[in-house]
């Protein structure tokens, strides 16, 4: 079989390969090629909120309809909400079954610090009512320069929603933003020239930084955390494209490079644009692509959902703590509020398990340092089953509101290079 070295998937495989190796043999300088990483995920947010404006405006703007608007961003948010539950519940019940905090020697925990993680929860102030108040912008302009995502979400809603309220005299500004949509991707397929060199860069980091033996000891709780995301992808996002009549497994297939993106820089945010555009070529109508996705990024983080409640039973598995029934139901009640709106970015998962035991005080919060030395290869699982879970919600929602061309995505003999932004299936895929 002959090896495709200019594909992308190809050379984000090498990068991981080299990048575990690197780190294995000289430990110290692949903890220091972490800036690899870093350089490349700042290039991706640096196009982020725009896109996800403009996506979010073109998509509201464009429907027209506002019944429409509110049926579709009704139908996603409530998904959401339904399979993000479903996933802290199945991640409380395996954690709870499995036990893998028991007998934990919780020795490691002292002294170790965890404050800047604390001290970031505490500013991130997961309160109901400071939730509420976090998503609407003091400014605009500065949501926009700062990538604040759930207040860029807002400005864009209600920004979209003026624009399809005036109907034909702003089809103009419609017809810009995607002109300027356009160019952002065109910038976003330069970039992902790098992704390789970022894989590269993360994982040298990760092994370099950590070591393979610091897996050893965390082995059993990453195990669990491993199957029950393994399972849940499987089974349970399986079982609900299987209802809407699509493949899970091909859908996988579909979005290769993204996973293998992802998992070289533990980041689902790094993935995010190129999402949109393979869910597009895909079949799902732009308007139903604009909406869900961003707003997935915040609402939608089946991973994180699952990696949080077990974390957080873990600690309190190795500190001998017992949570009764209703103790487990008010977890699950806090864990409902705090992973919403946890970014896709790296270490915002532990942030936010950060807040959670805050709100949550019969779980000390200094236990999170038993997990400092593994969080990062945990990072990785929970990152890739939120760009999937993400996935599957907009094909879902798209094919609910009859927004899915059937004929957008064709399986073919060989695997067409979608990284191309020239890329159009329905003249280039040929059926099997």
């Amino acid at each position: 079989m002959k090896i495709n070295f200019k594909n992308l998937t190809v050379q984000v495989i090498i990068g991981i390969i080299l990048g575990i190796t690197i780190g294995f043999i000289f430990p110290e300088f692949g903890a220091q090629l972490k800036v690899l990483a870093d350089i490349f995920i700042k290039l991706i947010k640096m196009v982020i909120a725009p896109i996800i404006f403009f996506t979010i405006v073109i998509g509201i703007g464009s429907m027209g309809d506002l019944k429409k608007v509110g049926r579709i961003g009704g139908k996603a948010l409530l998904y959401f909400e339904i399979v993000t539950t479903f996933a802290l519940a199945i991640g409380i019940l395996v954690v709870t079954l499995i036990q893998p905090g028991s007998g934990f020697n919780t020795d490691g925990a002292k002294g170790a610090d965890v404050s800047q993680y604390t001290d970031q929860a505490a500013e991130a102030s997961h309160g109901f009512m400071d939730f509420v108040m976090g998503i609407v912008p003091d400014n605009a302009v500065a949501a926009l320069a700062g990538g604040e995502l759930l207040p860029i979400l807002f400005f864009a809603v209600l920004f979209g929603i003026a624009t399809a309220s005036l109907g034909e005299k702003v089809k103009p500004v419609i017809s810009l933003f995607e002109k300027l949509t356009d160019i952002f991707f065109a910038i976003v397929n330069m970039i992902m020239k790098m992704s390789p060199i970022a894989a590269f860069g993360a994982m040298a980091y990760t092994i370099g930084n950590f070591g393979i033996g610091s897996l050893v000891s965390l082995g059993k709780l990453m195990g669990s955390v491993y199957i029950t995301m393994f399972f849940f992808i499987i089974l349970v996002l399986g079982g609900i494209a299987k209802f809407y009549k699509f493949n899970i497994f091909s859908f996988i297939k579909y979005i290769k490079e993204e996973i293998l993106l992802v998992l070289g820089t533990s980041s689902s945010e790094s993935a995010l644009p190129k999402m949109m555009q393979k869910l597009e070529k895909y079949g799902c109508s732009k308007s139903v692509v604009g909406l869900v996705v961003p707003t997935g990024y915040s609402f939608n983080l089946d991973g994180t959902s699952i990696y949080l409640s077990m974390a957080a039973i873990f600690i309190a598995q190795a500190y001998g703590i017992d949570l009764s029934f209703w103790q487990l139901a008010t977890l699950l009640g806090v864990l409902m509020l705090t992973s919403k709106g946890a970014a896709g970015v790296t270490g915002s998962g532990f942030i936010t398990l950060a807040a959670t035991l805050a709100a949550f005080p019969m779980i000390p919060v200094e236990g999170m340092a038993l997990l400092l030395g593994v969080d990062r290869f945990m990072s990785e699982a929970r990152a890739i089953t939120n760009l999937i879970g993400n996935g599957v919600a907009t094909v879902v929602v798209s094919k609910s509101e009859n927004e899915f061309d059937p004929n957008g995505y064709i399986e073919t003999e060989e695997e067409v290079d979608v990284t191309s932004s020239h890329f159009n299936p329905t003249v280039e895929a040929t059926v099997k």
